[in-house]
Protein backbone atom coordinates (compact mmCIF):
# COMPACT_ATOMS: atom_id res chain seq x y z
CA UNK A 1 0.00 0.00 0.00
CA UNK A 2 1.63 3.26 -1.03
CA UNK A 3 2.02 5.86 1.97
CA UNK A 4 -0.08 8.83 1.67
CA UNK A 5 0.56 12.27 0.27
CA UNK A 6 -1.34 15.27 0.23
CA UNK A 7 -2.48 18.05 -2.03
CA UNK A 8 -3.56 21.19 -1.63
CA UNK A 9 -7.40 21.84 -2.37
CA UNK A 10 -8.83 25.07 -3.22
CA UNK A 11 -9.86 26.50 0.40
CA UNK A 12 -6.46 26.22 1.24
CA UNK A 13 -6.90 23.07 3.56
CA UNK A 14 -5.00 19.83 3.06
CA UNK A 15 -6.89 16.60 1.50
CA UNK A 16 -5.12 13.38 1.37
CA UNK A 17 -5.31 11.29 -1.50
CA UNK A 18 -3.08 7.89 -2.84
CA UNK A 19 0.15 8.28 -5.02
CA UNK A 20 -1.35 6.31 -7.80
CA UNK A 21 -3.83 8.45 -8.15
CA UNK A 22 -6.49 5.80 -8.09
CA UNK A 23 -8.88 8.15 -6.67
CA UNK A 24 -11.28 9.23 -9.54
CA UNK A 25 -12.92 12.35 -9.79
CA UNK A 26 -15.88 11.89 -8.36
CA UNK A 27 -14.23 10.54 -5.05
CA UNK A 28 -12.04 13.25 -5.07
CA UNK A 29 -15.04 15.61 -5.46
CA UNK A 30 -17.18 14.13 -2.83
CA UNK A 31 -13.76 14.40 -0.12
CA UNK A 32 -13.73 17.82 -1.26
CA UNK A 33 -16.87 18.63 0.06
CA UNK A 34 -17.09 16.66 2.86
CA UNK A 35 -13.68 18.66 4.09
CA UNK A 36 -15.31 21.64 3.00
CA UNK A 37 -18.90 21.07 4.99
CA UNK A 38 -16.93 19.99 8.06
CA UNK A 39 -14.54 22.95 7.89
CA UNK A 40 -17.43 24.85 7.24
CA UNK A 41 -18.92 23.66 10.74
CA UNK A 42 -15.41 24.03 12.49
CA UNK A 43 -15.68 27.73 11.60
CA UNK A 44 -18.91 28.27 12.53
CA UNK A 45 -17.83 27.47 16.21
CA UNK A 46 -14.87 30.08 16.36
CA UNK A 47 -17.32 33.02 15.97
CA UNK A 48 -16.02 36.31 17.99
CA UNK A 49 -12.63 34.35 18.25
CA UNK A 50 -9.74 36.62 17.10
CA UNK A 51 -7.92 34.79 14.62
CA UNK A 52 -5.75 35.50 11.27
CA UNK A 53 -6.13 35.61 8.14
CA UNK A 54 -3.16 35.22 5.95
CA UNK A 55 -4.33 35.74 2.11
CA UNK A 56 -2.79 34.32 -1.27
CA UNK A 57 -1.25 37.71 -2.01
CA UNK A 58 0.94 37.54 1.56
CA UNK A 59 -1.51 40.03 3.09
CA UNK A 60 -2.20 39.00 7.00
CA UNK A 61 -5.31 40.33 8.54
CA UNK A 62 -6.23 40.02 12.50
CA UNK A 63 -9.59 40.48 13.77
CA UNK A 64 -12.18 38.92 15.20
CA UNK A 65 -13.99 36.25 12.84
CA UNK A 66 -17.79 37.60 12.44
CA UNK A 67 -19.28 35.11 10.63
CA UNK A 68 -18.34 32.29 7.78
CA UNK A 69 -19.92 30.85 4.71
CA UNK A 70 -20.21 27.61 3.07
CA UNK A 71 -17.95 28.88 0.15
CA UNK A 72 -15.56 30.35 3.54
CA UNK A 73 -15.76 33.62 2.60
CA UNK A 74 -14.88 35.04 5.97
CA UNK A 75 -16.00 38.29 7.54
CA UNK A 76 -13.82 40.22 10.31
CA UNK A 77 -14.29 43.39 12.67
CA UNK A 78 -11.78 45.01 14.36
CA UNK A 79 -9.03 43.94 11.94
CA UNK A 80 -5.37 45.13 12.50
CA UNK A 81 -3.07 44.25 9.22
CA UNK A 82 -0.20 42.38 10.54
CA UNK A 83 2.58 44.35 8.62
CA UNK A 84 1.22 47.79 8.76
CA UNK A 85 4.21 49.88 7.67
CA UNK A 86 4.20 47.83 4.16
CA UNK A 87 0.11 48.08 4.23
CA UNK A 88 -0.59 51.99 5.21
CA UNK A 89 -3.43 52.28 3.02
CA UNK A 90 -5.59 49.11 4.93
CA UNK A 91 -5.09 51.23 8.57
CA UNK A 92 -7.78 52.93 8.16
CA UNK A 93 -9.94 49.89 7.12
CA UNK A 94 -11.95 48.44 10.38
CA UNK A 95 -14.15 45.66 9.70
CA UNK A 96 -13.38 43.58 5.81
CA UNK A 97 -14.82 40.64 3.86
CA UNK A 98 -12.60 38.30 2.56
CA UNK A 99 -13.67 36.25 -0.32
CA UNK A 100 -12.74 32.17 0.72
CA UNK A 101 -10.45 31.79 -3.42
CA UNK A 102 -7.96 34.08 -1.56
CA UNK A 103 -7.35 32.40 1.72
CA UNK A 104 -4.46 30.66 2.00
CA UNK A 105 -4.80 29.65 5.48
CA UNK A 106 -6.30 30.97 8.75
CA UNK A 107 -3.90 31.04 11.93
CA UNK A 108 -6.06 29.63 14.80
CA UNK A 109 -5.10 30.44 18.87
CA UNK A 110 -4.22 27.24 20.08
CA UNK A 111 -6.92 27.74 22.86
CA UNK A 112 -9.52 27.16 20.05
CA UNK A 113 -7.73 23.88 18.38
CA UNK A 114 -9.49 20.46 20.73
CA UNK A 115 -6.40 18.44 19.86
CA UNK A 116 -7.21 15.82 21.13
CA UNK A 117 -10.67 15.50 19.24
CA UNK A 118 -8.87 16.00 16.10
CA UNK A 119 -6.40 13.25 17.24
CA UNK A 120 -9.72 10.88 17.44
CA UNK A 121 -11.19 12.32 14.17
CA UNK A 122 -7.74 11.52 12.11
CA UNK A 123 -8.05 8.00 13.88
CA UNK A 124 -11.78 6.83 13.13
CA UNK A 125 -11.48 8.71 9.47
CA UNK A 126 -7.73 6.28 8.78
CA UNK A 127 -9.56 3.29 9.87
CA UNK A 128 -13.08 4.12 8.11
CA UNK A 129 -10.42 4.25 4.76
CA UNK A 130 -8.68 1.01 5.58
CA UNK A 131 -11.46 -1.30 5.70
CA UNK A 132 -12.87 0.39 2.88
CA UNK A 133 -9.99 -0.55 1.08
CA UNK A 134 -9.94 -4.36 2.26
Amino acid sequence: MPAPSYRKATSGFLFMHDREGKNDANRESCLADQMQNNTHSFFKTLIDTTVTVELKNDIQIKGTLKSVDQYLNIKLDDIQVVEEIKYPHLSAVKNVFIRGSVVRYVHLPASAVDVPLLEDATRREAANAASKKQ
